[in-house]
């Protein structure tokens, strides 16, 4: 073999050695700096798994939706300024006897193993037929996020500040009333809020059943909050996303009532018993000056579930469902919030169903919508909406005098 060749395979060798030996150094850095890393991750795990314990429940239910998310909602919640949990057993401790039992089942299975409140409401009679996670559905509210414009559309129309074709632009950009409420666009209404000013709105949201409670004898129930001033975001911030003001799921119900039975607010009731339900008599609150303005949102509010940020609402099912959607976090709390209020437009049994979800990343208004849809299409499956609704003899005199104008 030739020298020349010799040398050459020689180097070829020691490249090789030079290879491998690095390759390990390397490979044994790297592996203590894992060990190290999840170590670490480790006790930050347990650090935090003390701070926001995930409930436990013994419901098949819970164990088979909860259990297979509990590690995917806890990383979200410690990877945000959240301190919520986005999945937990939201039936403990409620009160059921007095329920809608068929519609509390749609409800719950619709809800699955996200941590939230489901109130679904009879609007021609303020009866609740069933109210998901009592203990959350009962606090003094939280921020109610782009719900908030819903408010904000009644009293500019009310105001004669816009119509429903009213075009608002900024740069290329051009909305009317119905694509700004179904698409949920924040600086349309907040430029509402500051030509109304923050009287006129504080007026509004006092009147629609806002910063009080909304039922009548509800055990535990806190009314929510409004500022007496205007809030550090400004007024333009409190008609769009709802800053300075703690809104309660039933508030949220009681005023998506009213404009799905024509301006009548009712006193939302929860019966604790079936002899509650027998004798059950609406109370109205307030009769409301809005039906005219009820068609001018009426669009925007249906343009949400058909193009909008409720597109969620209307898979599977036909029927019209209108609705707003809303998202943000709560700076109380923390939590990242995922609202959704709404009505169906069919059948003989018209429902209010709201939607409210807490946790971290995974929780929007979208995600609200679609559990607000399987409510709807669960009972529809059971032809709940076409059926004659069980009406007590105390119930159908008072409709009849308290409702007639």
């Amino acid at each position: 073999m030739k020298p020349k060749t010799v040398i050459g395979i020689l180097v070829v060798l020691l490249a090789l050695a030079l290879t491998q030996a690095f390759a390990a150094t390397t490979s044994k850095s790297t592996r203590k700096k894992t060990v190290s890393s999840s170590s670490k991750k480790s006790t930050a795990k347990s650090v935090k798994s003390r701070r926001t314990p995930v409930r436990t429940a013994s419901s098949s239910r819970y164990r088979s939706g909860l259990v297979r998310s509990a590690a995917y909602s806890r990383s979200y919640v410690r990877g945000g300024p959240w301190r919520e949990p986005t999945f937990a057993d939201s039936t403990d401790g409620d009160w059921v006897d007095g329920e809608d039992q068929q519609v509390r089942k749609a409800a719950v299975d619709a809800l699955g193993p996200y941590n939230g409140t489901v109130a679904v409401v009879d609007p021609y009679t303020g009866r609740v037929l069933t109210l998901v996670n009592q203990k959350l559905a009962l606090k003094s509210g939280f921020q109610p996020c782009s719900t908030i414009k819903v408010v904000a559309a009644l009293a500019a129309l009310s105001e004669g500040i816009i119509e429903r074709n009213t075009v608002m632009r900024w740069g290329r950009k051009k909305l009317d009333l119905t694509q700004a409420l179904a698409k949920s666009d924040n600086p349309y209404f907040a430029v509402l809020g500051e030509k109304l000013g923050f009287d006129r709105v504080s007026y509004y949201a006092r009147l629609f059943g806002l910063g009080e409670r909304a039922g009548l004898n509800i055990e535990g129930e806190q009314p929510g909050i409004l500022p007496g001033k205007v809030p550090d975001a400004g007024v333009g911030m409190m008609t769009s996303f709802g800053s300075g003001i703690s809104l309660t799921p039933l508030e949220l119900a009681a005023m998506l009532s009213a404009i799905a039975n024509g301006g009548t607010l009712y006193y939302l009731q929860h019966p604790r018993s079936p002899e509650d339900v027998a004798t059950f008599i609406p109370r109205v609150k307030r009769h409301l000056d809005i039906q005219p303005w009820i068609p001018e949102v009426r669009p925007g509010m249906s343009g949400a579930v058909e193009f909008g940020t409720a597109r969620r609402a209307g898979l599977q099912y036909s029927e019209p469902i209108l609705g707003k959607t809303g998202t943000c976090t709560d700076q109380r709390s923390p939590t990242h919030l995922g609202w959704f209020g709404s009505f169906n437009d069919a059948g003989r049994n018209k429902l209010v169903v709201v939607v409210l979800l807490t946790g971290g990343k995974p929780v929007n208004g979208p995600v609200a919508s679609g559990i607000a849809g399987a409510v709807y299409r669960n009972l529809s499956s059971q032809d709940y909406f076409a059926q004659a609704r069980p009406t007590s003899p105390s119930a159908l005199v008072s409709t009849q005098a308290c409702c007639s104008r």
